[in-house]
């Protein structure tokens, strides 16, 4: 055995010895919830999902059947109701929130703004009822086929600053996502956008997975990219690349992503904001099946975190 293989074992096991000494994350150590949707439209049935897994955040995208923000007011407290009921708090309140082709800059761009700023308005209205202070964002999409767009970045970042103006100024704060699709989709188009908004209010939702499936880096890399103070939420689900050299996106614990590598990353940066499993796959056809195996996935690498 060579002396660069004997260190490299050595210190291997140095650091085995030291990972069983350390003590173990538990789930109080983080403020997980469940996209809801992703486990049931119909609230009541998510919530009794989060009861019994023992978590106490849900993150609010659709309610029986629609979007929040096309909800009326009357369900939105209606919602409130039974998760107050059911001592769960909302994490996040999600909207469609400039995930449409940047407008352009012309009457009927401006007839398109209007409408976006008056989503955001509902949005506002709906996290205060809910009792959350973060609401998602995107950066605009680009053209089907097509790619980001940096040099549209000054634009996009204006307007994301008069969002977050807007935002602060009722109390709330605005957590962009990289999702594909989008302008920012990346970590690498999630740190430059962070940049160039520098505001208290304005934040990230890290979404690793999609930062992988976009082409992009993801944990460690892509999470290096990125100022952990500005993350106000992060998704966690799974992907694995398949050998046509698609994505697809699998149960938590079945596919690239490292989960555990991240769990003990945000613990290390004293993130103490929230996160959640967005489970995007189905077993059997079934979401809640779905949200189930990944939970208990989750869960379980947050016992090895």
């Amino acid at each position: 055995m060579n002396s660069i293989t004997r260190r490299s074992l050595l210190g291997t096991a140095a650091l085995s010895v030291l990972a069983s000494r350390l003590p173990a994350a538990e789930l109080s150590d983080f403020k997980l919830g469940v996209t809801t949707d992703e486990i049931d439209e119909d609230l009541r049935a998510a919530i009794q999902f989060l009861k019994r897994f023992d978590l106490k955040y849900a993150e609010i995208r659709g309610l029986w059947g629609k979007y929040n923000t096309s909800q009326p007011i009357k369900k939105i407290r209606h919602a409130k109701k039974l998760l107050d009921e059911n001592s769960i708090h909302v994490c996040i309140l999600d909207t469609a929130f400039f995930k449409v082709p940047l407008p352009p800059e012309t009457a009927a761009g401006n007839r398109e703004l209007d409408e976006q700023w008056a989503l955001l308005d509902r949005a506002i209205e709906r996290a205060g009822i809910l009792g959350t202070d973060k609401i998602r964002t995107f950066a605009f999409r680009h053209p089907r086929g097509g790619k980001p767009d940096e040099s549209l970045y000054p634009r996009i970042a204006a307007l994301l600053t008069e969002a977050t103006r807007r935002a602060k100024k009722a109390g709330f704060r605005l957590a962009l996502e990289n999702v594909g699709g989008s302008h920012v989709c990346t970590a690498a188009h999630l740190s430059r956008m962070l940049e160039a908004v520098q505001d208290d209010a304005f934040g990230a939702i890290w979404e690793p997975n999609n930062s992988a499936r976009s082409g992009g880096t993801s944990f460690p890399e892509g999470y290096r990219l990125i100022d952990p103070k500005r993350i106000f939420h992060v998704h966690l689900r799974d992907y694995c690349r398949t050998s046509s050299g698609k994505y697809e996106w699998c149960g938590v614990g079945q596919g690239d992503f490292d989960h555990v590598g991240q769990l003990r990353a945000l613990l290390k940066d004293g993130y103490q904001e929230t996160l959640s499993l967005e489970t995007h796959f189905t077993i059997d056809g079934s979401k809640a099946k779905a949200s189930e195996f990944s939970i208990q996935g989750l869960l379980a690498a947050i016992a090895k975190a």
